[in-house]
């Protein structure tokens, strides 16, 4: 179920895409989990990433959703920056093995 929602300022280019999709949980209930957040490089602090993480916490409230979750690797320190400055929190550590 996952789904598209790209942010356009008038250019033909997206300036901010995130694709993400609905889950339920035990743990945590239904949210909605960010797999992939982008911004443009080139077009980067201007509002882009914020208008569009606003527009997934509404988007997930008007779902029905209580919470809004991603995760994000440990080199992406800007990102991280973001993320705390938007009131996102560090709430974990996701574990992973390659397995082949």
């Amino acid at each position: 179920d996952y789904r598209a929602t790209a942010l356009f300022d008038g250019a033909a280019v997206p300036r901010a895409f995130a694709g993400w999709r609905v889950m339920e949980m035990l743990a945590i209930g239904r949210h909605v989990y960010v797999d992939d957040l982008v911004t443009d490089a080139s077009t980067r602090s201007r509002g882009h990433g914020k208008a569009l993480l606003d527009w997934l916490k509404a988007e997930a409230r008007r779902l029905g959703c209580v919470r809004l979750q991603l995760d994000s690797g440990t080199q992406r320190q800007d990102a991280h920056a973001f993320y705390l400055r938007e009131g996102l929190r560090i709430e974990g550590f996701h574990f992973g093995i390659a397995l082949q």
